[in-house]
């Protein structure tokens, strides 16, 4: 999803590469208050989600000549928020054989670790309004990775104990597959579930995407408002 500033088009990218034999990393691509000072941690029997802070930066850049890492802009953008929530999965588990080509396996543990990356992009001489637009964007993606955590740790508990039958030549390659598979899943079940973009919408509707004068921040709170459960829950699609 990519909420983006001053009349431009939102645009959702989710993109999911495995990351080692039994990880996954899932980087969900935002276009669109400060990081804590620490990690965060959330814990259920076997599951451990340790938080990262937020890594926040805001570049400046010359139209004429943008920089080579700067993320693509629509024709009409002028700045834009980039924010990439990021989940790293491990699934670990107990292995009963039950001949040399058949067992069963249990899943013990499920270990993530989150991230959220926000750089925010403007041009040397935009406006204060201009900043503060993708600065509202900014906010409401803070707001969902504040109940991150809690919400990987609600998707990675419900696959605690599942069980699968493994069968083939090599049950070591067969069981790294399936634990792979697991984590995969439970990455991408993260990813839709945080789902920024209806209220990245809803934000950008409310200032006419940074058009109008209402207030970044207010129009930021009332997007949050109107789209979450509330200010310390997880979104509203993501569950309690």
């Amino acid at each position: 999803m990519v909420p983006t500033e001053i009349a431009v088009s939102l645009r959702w990218v989710i993109l999911i590469a495995l990351c080692a034999l039994l990880g996954v990393l899932v980087i969900v691509r935002v276009r669109g208050r400060d990081a804590a000072p620490q990690p965060q941690s959330a814990e259920s029997a076997g599951v451990t989600v340790d938080k990262q802070p937020v890594d926040f930066a805001k570049r400046t850049f010359d139209p004429g000549n943008p920089p080579a890492g700067m993320p693509p802009f629509a024709p009409a953008e002028e700045a834009v928020c980039d924010s990439n929530f990021m989940s790293n999965v491990s699934v670990g588990g107990d292995a009963e054989k039950m001949d040399a080509t058949h067992e069963i396996v249990t899943i013990t543990k499920v270990a993530v670790t989150l991230r959220l990356k926000i750089t925010i992009w403007v041009p040397n001489d935009a406006s204060q309004h201009v900043i503060d637009h993708e600065q509202g964007h900014r906010q409401i993606s803070e707001f969902y990775y504040r109940g991150a955590d809690k919400l990987a740790s609600q998707i990675a508990s419900t696959y605690m104990g599942k069980k699968e039958a493994i069968s083939g030549p090599d049950l070591d390659a067969a069981l790294n597959a399936w634990l792979q598979q697991e984590g995969n899943e439970i990455a991408d079940e993260y990813g839709r579930e945080l789902n920024p973009e209806p209220t990245q919408v809803h934000y950008d509707l409310i200032t006419n995407y940074g058009r109008n004068g209402v207030a970044a921040p207010d129009a930021a709170a009332q997007a949050l408002k109107d789209v979450t459960v509330s200010p310390d829950s997880p979104p509203a699609n993501a569950g309690d």
